[in-house]
């Protein structure tokens, strides 16, 4: 294989900077995170889709988040843990499985958005061949062209800044009303609720905010790489770990089948002299 052909069919994947004594903590720190994502995300929409008491529009619109959870998740992190125990310099992808993983990373977001924003990348010619990032993305996509990307810039930061001000502004106005329902209500049950399920809410929307924007504003910042490395497995590692405790068990008839689930494995596992 010459130089040049290297060069666009398979890139190198600058991964996570662990030491070989840090390597097996890390690989399995991500195993664990991975291994409680896949269980609570499929034990959610096993017992939506088992239990006949939770066929509501509702439910079946939890089950949407538990499988781009999934998607996302599955896509990232099975690599990354392999990435983590091979040597820097054999961390290798095709440059077809970069861009698949590049589209499968954020079609749980915007499928729409990325379709366009691959678009824009692909039309680039690429002379450069490492992927300065854990995983593949469409940032670092254009990275690896040495043409003019600023129209992949402009278009990436006016679109990122126009989601995060909408999103912002429509979780604000809905806190705002919730407040001010709670604060004319009398029924502390009731305000007890909202604030507690309101908190867990806000508490993963801030963590995805956070890292979500800290990841696309410090790709134009290569001296913050490891910082922007950090954020960009926060983004897509904890919230979806978080969303089947925020969005599945704070639901009272999900948390309620899944208790009565629990008691029946519990009575299965109990000592035969127990029983007796």
């Amino acid at each position: 294989m010459d130089n040049s052909t290297f060069r666009h069919s398979i890139l190198l994947v600058e991964g996570l900077k662990v030491s070989p004594q840090s390597s097996y903590s890390v690989f399995i720190l991500l195993l664990l995170a991975y291994t409680f994502t896949m269980v609570s995300n499929i034990g959610l929409i096993i017992l939506i889709s088992t239990e006949k008491n939770l066929h509501h529009p509702m439910h079946f619109l939890f089950c949407n988040l538990p499988l781009n959870d999934i998607v996302g998740t599955t896509v990232i992190l099975p690599r990354l843990m392999q990435d983590v125990l091979r040597e820097t310099s054999e961390r290798y992808v095709t440059y077809v499985d970069c861009v698949f993983q590049a589209y499968f990373v954020h079609i749980f977001i915007v499928a729409c958005h990325y379709v366009l924003m691959l678009g824009l990348t692909i039309r680039l010619s690429t002379c450069r061949s490492k992927i300065e990032n854990p995983f593949c993305d469409n940032a670092s996509l254009f990275k690896l062209s040495c043409e003019d990307v600023s129209i992949n810039n402009v278009y990436g930061l006016i679109y990122t800044v126009a989601v995060l001000c909408f999103s912002a502004v429509s979780v604000f106005i809905t806190y705002v009303k919730i407040a001010t329902v709670c604060r004319t209500s009398k029924n502390k049950a009731l305000n007890s609720k909202a604030i507690k399920t309101c908190s867990t809410h806000l508490a993963v929307y801030l963590i995805m905010f956070i890292t979500g924007a800290t990841m696309v504003f410090l790709h134009r910042f290569p001296e913050y790489s490891e910082s922007r490395k950090l954020c960009s497995i926060m983004f897509h590692i904890v919230p979806p770990g978080l969303n089947p405790l925020v969005y599945g068990l704070q639901t009272k008839e999900i948390r309620q089948k899944f208790a009565g689930v629990l008691g029946i494995i519990v009575v299965l596992h109990e000592p035969v002299s127990a029983k007796l």
